[in-house]
């Protein structure tokens, strides 16, 4: 019998579907209670925009949260995520999603220099809607906190140091942090990563810059991987003397502690509200 593939969450979550619709309504109905800026273009590829959500009277100075989706690099649209800004939003800070081109057209080197340029060019126009540059904060999910990831890091193969934004703070959720299962699992094709990109492009091999406190979490009910990869980095950057986080989050699997993400209330709604809160 072959072995399940750790990696495909929708075999792991019976309610997959339901939830992934979940996430599309909650989020139309926080993009109709915000002032939505939307496709706001930091590039010139046609996925190179990111939306900013506002509260209804925004305040000057307001900090300024970015959150990255998921998808596993190859699917994923930002107006399904908007639904995370409302943590943010309720915390007095403005919110932004970032898009971002999809794999396998795109290769993994191009979505992780169009998340830098997004949070660059975010953080270079924040006072233009308000936002103070210096209160910074981003979170990913999934492939997204792996992209999120390299907005503190540089990979192993990378010839120079880039430039990186000047972020306070990481929460990083159920992030994909050894990428040398990938080129196998079921995304061989889905996503094309190969081998050489898994290795080019592991946060677990990268350089983790200091600066950004980082709170890793996932789901206690997520598959071993997800598990394993969090202690992994958590323990690299402690090792490191860099501030970090393992936080496991218990009756969450891999789709739904998105919506406890999203939620106000929730253990990293919460969690997320306070780290924007807290960072002037």
């Amino acid at each position: 019998m072959t072995p399940p593939d750790l990696y495909r969450i929708r075999d792991f979550v019976p309610d997959f579907d339901a939830v992934a619709a979940e996430f599309a309504a909650r989020s139309r109905a926080v993009s109709d209670k915000a002032r939505l800026l939307a496709d706001r273009r930091y590039g010139s590829g046609l996925r190179e925009c990111v939306d900013i959500l506002l509260p209804p009277q925004p305040r000057t100075g307001a900090p300024l949260h970015v959150f990255v989706h998921g998808g596993y690099w190859r699917s994923g649209e930002k107006e399904n995520y908007r639904l995370v800004a409302a943590p943010v939003l309720e915390a007095g800070g403005i919110a932004a999603i970032v898009e971002y081109d999809l794999m396998p057209a795109a290769r993994l080197s191009v979505l992780v220099d169009q998340v830098r340029r997004a949070v660059l060019w975010l953080q270079a126009r924040a006072a233009e809607f308000g936002a103070d540059p210096s209160r910074l904060t981003v979170s990913g999910h999934s492939a997204g906190a792996h992209l999120a990831s390299f907005l503190a890091a540089t990979g192993p193969l990378e010839q120079e140091a880039p430039p990186l934004p000047a972020v306070r703070s990481l929460l990083l959720v159920s992030g994909i942090y050894d990428l040398s299962g990938i080129p196998d699992s079921f995304l061989k094709n889905e996503a094309g990563m190969t081998p050489a990109e898994a290795a080019a492009w592991s946060p677990l091999t990268a350089d983790q810059r200091a600066g950004p406190a980082r709170i890793v979490a996932f789901g206690a009910e997520e598959t071993t991987p997800f598990h394993e990869q969090a202690a992994a980095l958590a323990g690299k950057l402690d090792a490191q003397g860099q501030p970090a986080e393992l936080l496991p989050v218990a009756g969450l699997n891999h789709m739904n502690v998105v919506l406890d993400l999203s939620d106000p209330a929730g253990r990293l709604g919460r969690r997320l509200a306070d780290m924007v809160a807290s960072s002037g």
